[in-house]
């Protein structure tokens, strides 16, 4: 088999340093043989266009993290904020980790992410 043949997809990875879901992500990614390019969105952000074409590709629903405390401790009038406007106020709203590869871009780290990448 080709060297090309074994390599594995580069990935940019959107998560928190101390997301739990994130680091499994990273870690097994990578123990799979992935290039993984971790960005932090507290620290490094989010552009406005990365949010607003992820929000149009998965919706609010999959895009917010509706069970996170930040969420939560919101009252009502910020809970009705555009998901655009809250999102980029509070990353950490943003469910984690965002996988984008190539044109794909894969939410969280449940069962179904995980075998779309064979792990």
């Amino acid at each position: 088999m080709s060297m090309a043949a074994t390599m594995k997809n580069n990935l940019t990875i959107y998560a928190l340093k101390t997301c739990d879901s994130s680091k499994k992500a990273i870690s097994s990614l990578r123990v799979a043989g992935h290039e993984v390019l971790v960005v932090d969105v507290r620290a490094d952000g989010v552009s406005d266009d990365l949010l607003a074409s992820w929000l149009a590709l998965h919706g609010a629903d999959v895009m917010i993290n509706r069970k996170s405390t930040t969420w939560r401790n919101f009252d009502e009038a910020t809970k009705a904020e555009s998901p655009l406007a809250l999102l980029r106020a509070h990353p950490t709203l943003m469910k984690r980790p965002v996988i984008v590869d190539g044109d794909h871009v894969h939410v969280g780290w449940g069962k179904d992410v995980q075998t779309a990448f064979s792990i």
